[in-house]
């Protein structure tokens, strides 16, 4: 049985944020991308070890204009795109009691290998599209983080630092950090 059937959403037609809304609180993460749901299982442990990490050394250097959130938080792109980065950093006034009306200043994904593909191409060229600022990637098993920033409509990386390397980024506010770090 296909997954609109089961969980009672519309057939033949792209599906939309109110859609989304009808979703059960299962402990299942459902985004959608251009009109196509997306459903992801609960993350491994190492997954969220990086985000319990990396998500503190943003907030040490984060201005206090800007906030840090995990997921699960609505980034709404479009009426039919409506992703939950694993980490995201905004203006503070830029949310909603509800979401995150637009594209953050900066999405951060982990990878899975659930995940692998959607992060670094249809996440990656979504936020593109929608004027998104800066786009990392952790990938926990390498260990790696990869850093894109817009730049004239098109992601150009910036950083790339693997195991015991050195990720230096001066935008969207400067940092340092060392990948095998999030991990351990």
């Amino acid at each position: 049985m296909a997954v609109p059937e089961v969980l009672g959403l519309p057939r033949g037609r792209a599906l939309t944020r109110d859609d989304l809304d009808a979703m059960p609180d299962d402990g299942h993460r459902y985004e959608l991308i251009d009109g196509v749901l997306l459903v992801s299982p609960a993350p491994r442990l190492v997954h969220q070890r990086v985000i319990r990490k990396l998500s503190r050394i943003l907030e040490d250097h984060c201005p206090e204009s800007e906030e840090v959130f995990f997921a699960p938080v609505d980034v709404v792109l479009a009426e039919d795109t409506v992703i939950q980065p694993d980490l995201l950093v905004a203006a503070r006034e830029a949310f909603t009691e509800r979401d995150l009306p637009a594209a953050p200043l900066l999405a951060v994904e982990v990878l899975s290998p659930s995940t692998r593909n959607i992060d670094l191409l249809l996440k990656k060229e979504r936020l593109r599209r929608a004027g998104g600022a800066h786009y990392w990637v952790i990938d926990p098993d390498e260990p790696s983080v990869t850093a894109w920033a817009l730049v004239d409509d098109e992601y150009a990386e910036v950083a790339r630092a693997t195991g015991a390397g050195r990720f230096d980024v001066a935008e969207p506010f400067a940092l340092s950090l060392v990948p095998s770090e999030l991990i351990g």
